[in-house]
Formats: C-alpha cells, structure tokens, sequence
C-alpha cells in the first residue's frame, strides 16, 4: 500500500514516524523549516520516554511523488482548502483520502438526500475540495492522540493513538479494513466506525468549545473545568453545538456535563489551537467553531454563546496575528 501523509505537523508527524517504524511505504508532504529538518535529520518521534529517528521520504512536490492508494491529509483543518490542487496531484483511480483532521470535513453531506448541495464556506470555500478531490474518495477519521512539534523535525507524542475510520456511508468496506489493519500494523488503535459523523460531531462539540475559550483564556483543559464560571460557558457552547448535531439527524452518545467530565483526565494539556496561537501560527477558528455557527444558521438553531465567543477569539488572533480577515 503506497501511502502520502500529506502535512507532517505534530499529528502528521505523529502518524508518519508511525508508520514509517512499521516499513510502510510512505511518502511525507512538508515544508518550511519542516521539510529541511526531515530531510536534513529524519523523522524524530519522542514516545514514553523513548527517542527514534526515522529517515522518511519528504517532499514539497505532489506532483513529482506519483499516483498514491491513501492520502492522509493532516493539514490543519482550514488549510485543506489552499491544498486542494496539490493533493489532486497524488489521485489515481482508487486513491482513498484520509480527513484526518478537526472539523466539519468538506464530502460530510455526500450521499445525504436532500443536502448534498449543501455548501459551507467555512469549510470548502468555492467546493474546491469538492471539485478537485471527489467526495466518493473520502475516508471519515477522527483522531485522538495529541502531540506537538518541540522542534523542526522533532514530535512529542503526548497521549493517545487512535484513529478511527468509517466510510461516509456506513460500509465496512474492503479499502476501510486494508486501511484499519496498515494501521494496526503500525501500533495504532484503527477501529472501524459504521457512524463516523457521530464521532465527528462528539470530538467537535469538545473542540468548538474549548479551543476558542482556550485562546481567551489561555488556560489548560483543567483550568477551565475546574473554573465556575468556565465551566458553566463551556456547558452552553456544548448544548449549543448538540443542537446543531441534532438538526443534521446527529445523536450524541454523551451531554455536555458528561463530555466535560470525560475530558478532566487531561489535565495540563492544551489545546492545539492554544498552541497555534502561543507559537505565532494562524487559527483553524472558522472549519471547527465557523462551521458549528453557519450549520446552525441554516438549520435555525440560535448559537448565542458560540457566536459571542467566536467573535471574541477571532478579535484576539487578528491582534495577535493568527487569523485574517477576509
């Protein structure tokens, strides 16, 4: 299986070095200081104490890596779109792509009577990914491990290694359980989802509520639990964000009180957004939290509390440079 994870940041790297220790045969699209760091030193990945070094092909060029049979895309969510053309490059007739990203993901209305023609433009402004990849290629993913790039080159596993996969409509497909095994192979936790928008809607719920309160207050997920107030706004958002999941035919496993409890255990992590901002790099605010809101607006389902602390983080990136207005 000829494999691109396209975008080798703390997740991509993540799933790459992963991958790459199993003798997979992969390919990485990086760049910047990234790219020059792998290609340089290889692939580091620091996991329970442990240091590899992994020498992986990386490149800035799609269109010179050749027809793949998986691409995961591990861009932050709200560079997909800018990427569309460049992943093209890497599609042959049965090439599957991989969203394993946060967000509303661009095909999620593909095979919905009725609403396939719906178009979110916090998502996939002009379809492009629409136009350019295909919704029948789309693979569902929902990633839960958490990491972070301590250096170019360089990524700290944190917790975590599951990546779940489901098809759009609910098939256990034979591509679904080569992909899910490849991963087992890797040392990951690679279940098959015959409901992978509930586990979309469950992780995003989580994350439009506490990346955007997380970029206010710059706080861990404890600190914002464990704070009254806090805790009672981040509720809100989540009911809110439940809502919306309920309008699109979406029943959550979980409510909001037990959500926040069910992520207590992380403790001092923070979030990726919190770690976007600290380090300068622009904000996925509009695919994870824009997205909730113009779902919402569609639907007729109001998001006061979501739409008040949107507009708050959004005026905080632009001042600190992590998010342009159009």
């Amino acid at each position: 299986m000829k494999i691109c994870v396209f975008g080798t940041g703390a997740i991509g790297g993540y799933l790459a070095a992963k991958l790459a220790a199993s003798n997979a045969q992969l390919t990485c699209i990086a760049r910047g200081k990234q790219l020059e760091a792998i290609r340089s030193h290889g692939l580091t990945l620091i996991e329970n104490d442990r240091r590899q070094n992994l020498r992986v092909e990386c490149t800035d060029r799609p269109d010179q890596v050749g027809q793949q049979d998986v691409v995961f895309v591990t861009l932050k969510s709200h560079m997909v779109p800018l990427a569309a053309v460049d992943i093209a490059e890497l599609l042959g007739p049965d090439t599957a792509v991989v969203t394993a990203y946060n967000g509303i993901p661009w095909w999620y209305f593909y095979g919905q009577r009725g609403n396939e023609s719906t178009a979110l433009d916090s998502v996939d402004p002009g379809r492009r990914l629409w136009q350019h990849i295909g919704p029948e290629r789309a693979i569902g993913c929902v990633v839960y491990p958490a990491a972070r790039v301590i250096e170019p080159g360089v990524i700290e596993h944190q917790f975590g290694n599951r990546f779940a996969l489901g098809e759009p409509n609910g098939t256990d497909s034979a591509r679904l359980r080569a992909l899910s095994a490849q991963l087992v192979a890797a040392g990951l936790e690679a279940p098959v989802s015959r409901s992978i928008r509930t586990g979309i809607w469950t992780k995003l719920v989580a994350n439009a509520s506490y990346n955007p309160v997380s970029v206010l207050t710059c706080s861990s997920l404890a600190r914002m639990i464990d704070d009254i107030a806090v805790n009672r706004l981040l509720r809100l958002m989540m009911q809110e964000a439940i809502g919306v999941a309920a309008a699109l035919g979406i029943t959550l496993p979980v409510s909001a009180a037990e959500l926040l409890e069910a992520t207590r255990p992380l403790g001092e992590h923070q979030t990726s957004m919190l770690q976007d901002l600290k380090a300068g790099r622009s904000l996925e605010l509009d695919p994870i939290v824009g997205a909730v809101q113009e779902l919402g607006r569609l639907h007729a389902v109001p998001t006061p509390t979501l739409d008040t602390i949107l507009a708050l983080a959004k005026q905080k990136a632009v001042l600190a440079g992590c998010y342009s207005v159009a």
